[in-house]
């Protein structure tokens, strides 16, 4: 019986008729920031500009080897697995149908349709993901099409383990592999290669803390569904981790298994963009998000970091920054209440330290009230200088409420 790991390998080999390896680089940043030997695994630079390229070929190519007559793959997807898709329907020379949101960008449209040319149709449907996947499946079997997963299939699941296959043929085995986390695919196909060929390398799971599906399916010892998720992660947002690739996982301690805060995110993203030049999605940023959490345990340590994914909308760009300087405790917003005579806003301003700047104010003066409320955003360079802020505005005796962590709040006014 063929093993996971000659499977693997063998796809492997079939995809260098597709696209070359990813590179393994050594990243000098960040190994002289942790005293380690940080290695990123590339996969930001594949020709979709995220692994999941490597899973549909797999599958694409296993599905034409068994039955050469399956002209029609359908794939629902509003992103990174819609583009693998798309570039390996044309590759093969088959008719692709490909499900999106009515509400997904068109950006991520138009890319789609760039990677798979006339071989692709895009189809929008839905508002939301889950009326858009039963379309889909609806329309698959009514049409005779193979479904591509994109995530629970064990034909992705082996496509996605290439990854490793590819940093062992160019490296000893690492001490640590850090894994993105979405629907398990990825997370699966490395989990089982390393586990035949190099057990002893160590292994860390992230995923966005808004969409913590593996944990909770460790926790509970069998795949759940969360009843709520954060989407800024789209490449990783995930309700429920897939069951086959839960399979493959379901022996994993709850400790190996990190939660990444999205505003946390953010700034992993502008360092790696500023610094290195880098430009990662903020799915493909979190197995280097995590490194500060594994300090103590990476220190003289050689380090693989998946980076999965580089399909980063550059419109998006405020947003991140934004998340970025919250998080970082550089930018808060504030509801002040402040009184309705002439000058007040001038005393206000007074309060002021030197390299604090108002990025947006709000107010509009209400007749017959003694107060009024200003929705105030104010940015500094250091999070101390706001301390000294709100002890000025108290001994001035301005009520004030911090709404800055506040999310119903900041999704209407921020």
């Amino acid at each position: 019986m063929t093993s996971f790991a000659e499977k693997a390998r063998a796809a492997t080999a079939q995809m260098r008729s597709l696209f070359p390896p990813t590179p393994l680089q050594r990243n000098d940043h960040l190994s002289d920031r942790f005293g380690a030997e940080i290695l990123l695994k590339r996969e930001d630079l594949s020709p979709v500009r995220s692994y999941k390229l490597r899973g549909a070929f797999n599958a694409m190519r296993k599905v034409l080897a068994d039955k050469p007559d399956q002209s029609l793959f359908v794939c629902a997807s509003a992103g990174n697995h819609a583009q693998g898709v798309a570039f390996v329907c044309r590759h093969f020379g088959v008719r692709g149908v490909v499900f999106m949101p009515v509400t997904t960008p068109q950006q991520k449209i138009q890319k789609t349709r760039v990677f798979g040319g006339d071989s692709i149709e895009i189809r929008l449907t839905g508002d939301y993901f889950d009326d858009t996947l039963a379309e889909a499946q609806k329309w698959c079997v009514a049409e005779g099409g193979h479904f591509l997963a994109p995530f629970d299939d064990v034909d992705v699941i082996e496509g996605q383990a290439s990854v490793m296959v590819e940093v062992l043929d160019e490296i000893d085995p690492p001490d640590m592999v850090i894994l993105p986390v979405g629907g398990g695919g990825l997370s699966a196909g490395v989990t089982q290669y390393l586990a035949e060929t190099a057990p002893l390398v160590g292994l860390r799971y992230v995923e966005p803390k808004g969409g913590a599906s593996l944990s909770a399916a460790v926790a509970a010892g069998h795949p759940v569904t969360l009843d709520r998720v954060n989407t800024f992660v789209d490449g990783a947002a995930v309700a429920r981790i897939g069951d086959l690739p839960f399979e493959a996982l379901d022996h994993v301690a709850p400790a190996d298994v990190l939660c990444a805060p999205e505003d946390r995110i953010c700034t992993t993203i502008l360092e790696m963009l500023n610094i290195e030049g880098i430009v990662l999605e903020p799915a493909g940023a979190l197995s280097v998000d995590v490194l500060p959490d594994l300090a103590n345990q990476i220190r003289g340590r050689r380090i693989v970091c998946v980076t999965s994914g580089g399909n980063f909308d550059f419109e998006r760009l405020p947003e991140v920054k934004e998340r970025a300087q919250r998080y970082s405790g550089v930018k808060k917003y504030i509801i002040l209440r402040l009184p309705q005579r002439p000058g007040a806003l001038r005393d206000f301003l007074d309060l002021l330290g030197p390299e604090d700047d108002i990025a947006r104010f709000e107010y509009m003066k209400k007749s017959a009230r003694n107060f009024g409320s200003v929705l105030l955003g104010i940015e500094t360079s250091h999070p101390a200088n706001f301390t000294a802020l709100f002890s000025r505005l108290e001994t001035a005796g301005l009520v004030y409420n911090d709404i800055t962590s506040d999310e119903t709040l900041s999704e209407f006014v921020i």
